[in-house]
């Protein structure tokens, strides 16, 4: 299970969607609290993270401890992102943000069935200079 986290790990962090999508299981779930966000499927992760990508495009997240417990595994580490992009309605200072991250992540057929990534969002918007409530109110705003 760790192998798989690791490799995921250094697959995102060099921004290569077709290879994160080949450690997936067809029925993957990947949640982001921090925005919000969940995807179900292959199809509907490729689209989650090329957005997130295209937001923080140089992403890069580093491994640094873990536990685990018959199909799941929990990591710790830190995640390194400068946000860019008009994605969050703010304009941010273009600073490179150093966050603390929490991965869950289940595992089926050999697979990354499912990964639940949180980091705080008001520390990724305080580093990155911009207004957490903007934020906030873009990714959450009802229609």
């Amino acid at each position: 299970m760790m192998d798989l986290a690791a490799e995921l790990a250094v697959v995102k962090s060099r921004q290569d969607v077709s290879a994160a999508l080949r450690l997936m299981h067809d029925e993957m779930l990947l949640e982001t609290p921090a925005f919000g966000s969940v995807a179900r499927g292959l199809g509907a992760n490729e689209l989650a993270l090329r957005a997130f990508f295209a937001s923080f495009p140089d992403y890069a997240v580093e491994l640094s401890g873990h536990a685990a417990a018959g199909e799941r595994l929990i990591c710790w580490g830190t995640a390194r992102m400068t946000m860019t992009g008009a994605r969050f309605g703010v304009e941010p200072n273009g600073v490179r943000a150093e966050l603390p991250v929490f991965i869950r992540f289940a595992f089926a057929d050999g697979l990354i069935a499912g990964e639940y990534f949180h980091f705080d969002l008001s520390e990724l918007c305080a580093q990155s200079g911009v207004s957490t409530d903007a934020v906030r109110q873009k990714l959450f705003a009802r229609s």
